[in-house]
């Protein structure tokens, strides 16, 4: 059966993050994509020029329509809006008994703050109510480290592309240490926009379609730097990546990328 993902995250009008990023790789990896929409936001590859949060109450609409009728196999969370929605999107997704994905979201690509201080302390909620929280090395730190995240008794995905070097290592964790890590080449490209949106995504797709947890990871790491390869080069900054452009990517040779 199809894996259907619910993905409660920010619109991007530019498409290269946020939803429009979370749907094409759903829909890449042969999932169903469903949303709850929290933010618009007026952005393009050079920036966000402007965010318009969607009303609790409404979020949580989105939320009850689609499950009620379509059922959930798997959730995403990303851009969440606000404290207020990230406290009542974490009470409604306790009753959930599905994987369950927490991109916490805090800087895009472009360096425009997509959550304040209020939003990122009730990140608490939902990574108590996660089952994998994928934060890049800042996020991880604004979060007080993996210890920290670890002690809600989820998995942790630490991404490691925004350190040094040539190589880049993502590090899967679950509460009793390290389980598997991934190293590849970086790759040279400004088409970055929504890396961490389409990782999170791609997590959730494997894990709603009953892939072990290694499995879903190894599979979402190759599905990305693909991505990244056969990006289109659009727009001035920090280009979409081409998540729609991605084939055949089990069988991609790993010396390769």
């Amino acid at each position: 059966m199809t894996a259907r993902i619910l993905i409660i995250a920010g619109s991007d009008s530019g498409g290269g993050a946020g939803i429009q990023a979370d749907i094409k790789t759903v829909t890449m990896l042969g999932g169903h994509a469903m949303t709850a929409v929290t933010a618009i936001t007026a952005q393009n590859t050079l920036g966000v020029q402007a965010v318009h949060q969607i009303p609790t109450d409404m979020v949580l609409a989105q939320i009850d329509s689609v499950v009620s009728d379509i059922g959930v196999d798997a959730v995403k969370i990303g851009m969440i809006g606000s404290a207020d929605t990230a406290t009542a999107v974490a009470d409604r997704l306790e009753t959930f008994d599905v994987p369950i994905v927490f991109d916490p979201v805090m800087i895009a690509t472009s360096g425009a703050v997509l959550a304040d201080a209020d939003t990122i302390e009730a990140f608490e909620r939902l990574m108590a109510v996660a089952s994998l929280v994928t934060p890049n090395l800042p996020e991880l730190a604004a979060l007080g480290g993996a210890d920290v995240i670890l002690k809600f008794g989820c998995h942790l995905l630490v991404k490691g592309g925004h350190g040094e070097g040539r190589y880049i290592t993502d590090r899967l964790f679950s509460p009793r240490g390290l389980v598997r890590e991934l190293t590849g080449k970086r790759i040279d490209t400004t088409s970055t926009h929504g890396t961490g949106c389409t990782l999170a995504s791609a997590l959730a797709c494997g894990l709603g379609a009953g892939l072990p947890i290694e499995k879903a990871f190894e599979r979402a790491a190759s599905f990305v730097r693909i991505a990244l390869i056969e990006a289109p080069g659009l727009g001035q900054g920090h280009g979409p990546m081409g998540q729609q452009f991605v084939t055949d990517f089990q069988t991609q040779d790993d010396e390769d990328r």
